[in-house]
């Protein structure tokens, strides 16, 4: 069995598809408190591949705030909080560069913008900006910090066939959905929008606050 630092390639593909899974849930509950509904994210599949490769890219090229990879960094003799604090840094960087690149590939390949912070202020073009890259940054030292090892300890569990199973039939499902998905915003030169659900529950601005709007389509 391939082994990538202290975990199998195996288990690692699975924690992929976790992380996939989340990200488009968790997008899913912002849009629909703050926005009022939710959709299909242009995917076929609910999975979002950039979340999971980016936290597992972030463990191959770090480790864990407490055990990165680049150890030279930060000596063991640090304190937690310098060593989450270099962590950050690693991680508000990799945000950063990668929104950029990534935002504007789809929008040289695909000709649409895919995500716009124009509206954020201390945004950088409008594919990244400083309180975005620190937000996610936050989400992700934290969850490295606090959530990786555990949940990977968890999968590790998994028998070694079913694991290996399971990840090649994840991994070919998140691949062909993510090219097949990307390919017609190519060929259409627009969103992959299958579906959009409004919900009765979303954050609506009243007097320069947040309240609960209790039905659909309440301006």
């Amino acid at each position: 069995m391939i082994m990538i630092m202290k975990y199998d390639i195996y288990s690692l593909g699975i924690m992929v598809a976790v992380i996939s899974f989340l990200g488009f849930s968790l997008e899913n509950l912002w849009l629909s408190l703050t926005k009022g509904f939710i959709d299909n994210r242009n995917m076929n599949a609910p999975f979002l591949m950039g979340y999971g490769l980016l936290v597992v890219g972030m463990y191959l090229l770090l480790g864990t705030p407490e055990n990165m990879a680049l150890a030279e960094m930060v000596p063991v003799d640090r304190s937690k909080g310098e060593k989450f604090f270099v962590y950050f840094l690693c991680a508000f960087a990799v945000v950063t560069v990668g929104e950029l690149i990534l935002g504007h590939l789809m929008e040289k390949i695909c000709g649409i913008q895919y995500w716009n912070y124009n509206w954020i202020p201390l945004h950088i073009t409008q594919y990244t900006s400083i309180p975005t890259s620190i937000g996610f940054a936050a989400i992700i030292t934290s969850f490295m910090g606090a959530c990786f090892d555990p949940i990977m300890s968890v999968i590790t569990m998994i028998p070694a066939q079913e694991a290996r199973s399971a990840s090649i039939i994840l991994m070919l499902i998140m691949s062909t959905d993510l090219v097949a998905s990307f390919s017609k915003m190519h060929r259409t030169r627009s969103l992959n929008t299958k579906w959009h659900w409004e919900i009765c529950y979303c954050f609506k601005p009243f007097n320069g606050k947040n309240i609960i709007a209790k039905e659909c389509g309440i301006d």
